[in-house]
């Protein structure tokens, strides 16, 4: 069976299954690539060509290739203008080529399971090592000049900036945070109920905010009643729904910009400071991955724990055991 005709069935069975909108694009973004670089490179268009051979020259070719030098879809950089991109033709990093392995992993051990292939050209691939780079780090100086760059007599603004506070304070991902609904949050218990079909593991938990951040929560309230009616917190003004993602994304680097912040940060970075900030006060990591809402301590402990030699020795002087002994017997 051609690629061309397996594709839509293969996500159409994802779409059966519920899995995200997020997902489904990061799959059938790998399998369209994967697909027209084995016909333009090797002549391949049905999925029973397909050999570990195949797999290994498009790792290889993925390694020495720069990013958003090859399209999925034939055409798209004469709109696009990939080569416009301040990391256009960069090196493509392990971590992603591993994405797109795991991707068509999944994608051919769901063709041996409907019984369109008998074996997976994926059982001798294995993912390539990567040392994962600590990623940036907000500290306490410059998350006071990002919140203070805003502007609360803005509608957009001020509401981005409590959305900025509630990631900060609760470890809500952007996408939870954004699609909260008023009949979810209750200030007086400060915490925010995420229902399971507007969490990335589908499973429903609950979330917790500061006094500071529920006086802001209620001000913005108050703010966003009196010029847009929307059962959701954080809406965008004119249509009462919230603002995309990717919107959310782009403002959050215009904040930044304005705040002189230089570093490599997103939205997703709130989240990050949030975990290790609970790791260094203490919190324990079960109770850190309850919170997050990882499928396992495991996943929170390879994901979040970015913890420096910087923050280890300022641990350790709280713990040093020579320090206490010698306090102990302090005349």
């Amino acid at each position: 069976m051609e690629f061309d005709r397996i594709i839509p069935l293969y996500m159409e069975d994802c779409h059966a299954r519920q899995l995200r909108p997020k997902t489904m694009q990061s799959y059938e973004q790998a399998l369209r690539l994967f697909s027209v670089w084995l016909e333009e490179h090797h002549g391949v268009i049905h999925i029973e060509g397909v050999t570990d051979y195949y797999m290994r020259r498009f790792i290889i070719d993925l390694q020495t290739r720069g990013k958003y030098t090859f399209c999925s879809v034939k055409g798209t950089e004469e709109i696009n203008h990939p080569q416009n991109r301040r990391d256009y033709n960069l090196p493509i990093s392990n971590i992603t080529i591993n994405n797109y392995l795991r991707n068509l992993r999944a994608f051919f051990a769901w063709l041996v399971e409907m019984e369109y292939l008998t074996r997976t050209p994926m059982k001798k691939i294995k993912l390539l090592s990567s040392d994962r780079r600590a990623r940036d780090y907000l500290e306490d100086e410059e998350v006071v000049r990002l919140l203070k760059c805003l502007n609360k007599g803005s509608f957009p603004e001020f509401r981005d900036t409590v959305a900025i506070m509630i990631m900060l304070d609760s470890g809500t991902r952007v996408g939870e945070t954004l699609s909260a609904e008023v009949s979810q949050l209750h200030l007086d218990e400060r915490s925010l109920h995420l229902p399971a079909d507007k969490t990335k593991g589908r499973k429903a938990r609950t979330v917790f905010f500061s006094a500071k951040t529920a006086r802001e929560l209620r001000h913005w309230l108050q703010f966003k009643d009196r010029y847009c009616e929307s059962d959701f917190i954080f809406p965008v003004k004119h249509s009462g729904f919230p603002p995309q993602v990717s919107d959310f994304e782009k403002n959050f680097a215009k904040y930044v910009r304005r705040a002189g912040i230089r570093k490599r940060v997103s939205p997703h970075t709130l989240r990050n400071n949030f975990a290790k900030r609970c790791i260094l006060s203490g919190m324990g990591i079960y109770t850190l991955s309850r919170l997050l809402g990882h499928s396992s301590v495991e996943v929170t402990q390879q994901s979040y724990l970015d913890v420096t030699e910087y923050d280890l020795k300022q641990q350790y002087g709280k713990y040093s055991p020579e320090e206490g002994i010698f306090f102990k017997h302090r005349k």
